[in-house]
């Protein structure tokens, strides 16, 4: 079985990776011709843990390969999956417009193609889009049948940046929506080597099924934070009682580590967008709400923190670790770093930054005039104290030795719990950290 994966992002090539890594010959698209000169050469267009490797891999097997021409990889496969980025609107709603653009690329080259052909959505997307949106431009520019000439499927991912390589070789669950029970035994014989639970329901479902896993992994974020700050004002450590709550197996410990927000290319924008989702069908999402607020202000809290730590910023120099939304990616969507260092430089303070991979993509969201450093002792050099954004492994193995000797004053401000607090007072360093015993 060949199979064309359109779209060359965080979903569509790990998955097309994935799908090449267990023998099928994959043909991923993207619009950009520098990104397919480098996929042919091994080289991927981000940062994952262990993607590079296994692309150069299945690349030089002959097994994965790029083009920026949709209507030609689809032509040459026999199942396509739809793997391009559905970003919010203003409105917070998501924008479809790509979606559309793929199903009017497939409908074309199905047009001359007599095979039987399986259609797979694989990006984020409201309820309804596939049989609304995806369906009928198929249709339209094919001149076919669904459920006669082609198939139709919905498959969600469930990837975790930083994670997205082993969670597309053994994904934990595999949800395939279907219109019709040809085209899920089409796709459910895709995966026949994946040991993992599997579901068939309907497209709606589906793609409901994402939203609802998004929104409610937001939600355990955020509910960790929201109770941070009530232990901060009580001084109680937010870690130890979520340590506790997480051990009942009806809640598990996951989602559940307090820190200065979520952020990311998935939960702001599926959260955002099923509340939009909510507002045209007239239902009212008092939680949902709350959940976007909380992570609002999460990231302002944190720099009251940092001024309740240290005093006034103006003037002061802060050491600022960690750029990325989260450690182990180089992605900067939605990350809480851009309000904090923006809070942080209206406070007047100066910023010195260190992130392992995701500086040049930081840069293209801001205008500031942060000073970014190639390493983390650079970063940390006459800082007058040091803030923690996120949580890479070497920002976690730098020890209070070294904050002592590179800071003008030991304080370190955490907000990811990227230390063991208790370690670094012991030898010197006065920490401050997103529910930790500040007051005490």
């Amino acid at each position: 079985m060949n199979i064309a994966v359109l779209g060359m992002g965080y979903v569509g090539l790990t998955g097309g990776m994935a799908f090449a890594k267990h023998g099928f010959k994959t043909v991923c698209t993207t619009t950009t011709p520098s990104k397919v000169k480098n996929l042919n050469l091994g080289i991927p267009s981000f940062y994952e843990p262990g993607l590079e490797d296994l692309v150069k891999e299945v690349v030089s097997g002959n097994l994965l390969s790029g083009t920026t021409d949709n209507v030609a990889a689809v032509r040459a496969s026999d199942i396509t999956f739809i793997c391009v980025g559905t970003p919010s609107l203003p409105d917070g709603s998501a924008d479809l417009s790509s979606i559309e653009s793929c199903a009017k690329d497939i409908g074309i080259a199905l047009k001359d193609k007599e095979e039987y052909h399986v259609v797979v959505a694989k990006s984020t997307i409201p309820p309804g889009t596939t049989e609304k949106i995806i369906l009928p431009t198929i249709e339209k520019y094919s001149g076919k049948t669904v459920g006669q000439d082609f198939g139709l499927c919905m498959n969600p991912e469930f990837l975790r940046q930083g994670q997205a390589v082993s969670d597309s070789l053994n994904p934990d669950r595999i949800v395939i929506g279907e219109f019709d029970k040809k085209s899920g035994d089409v796709l459910e014989s895709l995966y026949i080597d994946y040991v993992c639970p599997k579901i068939r329901c309907d497209l709606r479902s589906a793609e409901m099924i994402k939203y609802a896993a998004n929104s409610l992994l937001a939600t355990k974020i955020t509910f960790s934070n929201e109770f941070s700050r009530i232990c901060e004002k009580l001084n109680v450590d937010v870690y130890e009682v979520m340590n506790g709550v997480g051990l009942d197996f009806r809640i598990n410990p996951k989602f559940l580590n307090a820190g200065c927000g979520f952020g990311g290319s998935c939960f702001p924008k599926d959260v955002n967008a099923i509340v939009a989702l909510a507002n045209e069908v007239e239902v009212d999402t008092p939680l949902l709400d709350s959940v976007l607020h909380t992570n609002k202000i999460q990231p302002l809290h944190f720099v009251d923190l940092i001024k309740d730590a240290v005093g006034e910023l103006s003037g002061k120099t802060v050491a600022f670790l960690g750029l990325s939304f989260k450690p182990d990616t180089g992605d900067t969507r939605d990350t809480r770093a851009l309000p904090i260092i923006e809070r942080l430089y209206q406070e007047g303070a100066r910023v010195k930054a260190y992130d392992p991979k995701a500086i040049d993509n930081f840069k293209r969201l801001t205008d500031l005039p942060v000073e970014y450093h190639e390493n983390w002792k650079d970063a940390l050099k006459d800082a007058d104290f040091a803030v923690i954004q996120s949580e890479w492994k070497e920002i976690r193995d730098i020890d209070a030795e070294d904050f002592l000797k590179l800071l003008k004053n030991p304080i370190v401000i955490d907000g990811r719990r990227t230390y063991n607090p208790d370690k670094l007072i012991k030898n010197g360093i006065k920490y401050y950290g997103i529910g930790w015993k500040n007051k005490v």
